[in-house]
């Protein structure tokens, strides 16, 4: 790794104190307090979009044991928590501000139990089939071998369980990944982003005897496209519908949630963008 690179908590910490970064450390969940940033993400448009996802995937299927993946500072866990799960935390950073020690001051802030432990997700410390559900939010595009990781996930799932990958930084090929890094705010300061083809992605999943239920591109989903709402994208969806046939009847066209559907899908296929974001819904 280049020399000038900082660890990912002082990367985070000089973000925090530029002035001109507020937004963006607000729209990734860095400020504080972080129980006030975890309800937020817990009452975010992305989650809602995720609870309905996983009422909807399985029908039936009862979630009790969850694993939050690479958990961060433990917004996921915390928003898991809230659903009454049982949750656990695998998260590599020691981190008071982005890693275990911040999720372990989390819990005891609001009260939620959550099981936090440090460690990589190429090795999981869990017996096998120990979850109903492994959540992962911008993981897998940190992982050293994504296809150790991916089986990782699989073992530890229960038959039947569901994996939940979301907002995964996606190329079309391996010369993009050069443009993404460069502009990537943190990268080019801790080193530490990556991304994969979405063929990449899937061979990793399915490798791992997962079954791929449902991926979803970058405009399928308030789950990728957000800090953008659902009501932005119907008034850009409308914005961009008004220069061909007038605001008035663009409003009425852009309003039933089919056609942001089909507008959404076809965004996602046409935009190349490198590092564009996709979710994943897998079962074992």
């Amino acid at each position: 790794m280049n020399g000038n690179f900082v660890s990912w908590e002082e990367a985070v910490l000089r973000l925090k104190s530029n002035q001109e970064m507020v937004a963006l450390v607000r729209d990734c969940y860095y400020d504080d307090p972080l129980a006030a940033a975890a309800q937020r993400f817990a009452e975010s448009e992305e989650w809602q979009a995720v609870r309905e996802l996983l009422q909807t995937v399985k029908p039936g299927l009862v979630l009790e044991q969850a694993l939050d993946l690479g958990a961060g500072r433990g917004i996921s866990s915390y928003a898991l928590a809230q659903l009454g799960l049982a949750v656990f935390s695998l998260e590599p950073d020691p981190s008071a501000v982005v890693g275990v020690q911040a999720i372990r001051q989390l819990s005891r802030d609001t009260d939620l139990a959550i099981t936090v432990i440090q460690g990589k997700g190429e090795a999981q410390p869990f017996a096998d089939a120990a979850f109903d559900l492994v959540y992962g939010r911008q993981v897998l595009h940190h992982a050293a071998d994504l296809g150790q990781l991916c089986r990782e996930v699989a073992r530890v799932l229960r038959p039947g369980g569901i994996f939940l990958a979301t907002r995964e930084h996606v190329i079309s090929q391996p010369q993009d990944l050069e443009t993404f890094l460069n502009n990537h705010p943190l990268h080019l300061v801790y080193g530490g982003e990556n991304a994969y083809t979405l063929k990449q992605y899937r061979q990793a999943i399915t490798g791992a005897g997962l079954t791929i239920r449902k991926t979803f591109g970058p405009y399928d989903s308030v789950i990728n496209y957000f800090p953008l709402t659902r009501a932005g994208f119907r008034e850009a969806m409308a914005s961009v519908l008004a220069r061909v046939v007038g605001k008035s009847l663009a409003a009425r066209l852009a309003r039933p949630p089919w056609m942001q559907f089909l507008v959404g899908r076809l965004r996602s296929l046409v935009y190349r963008a490198p590092g564009r974001l996709y979710s994943f819904v897998a079962s074992k």
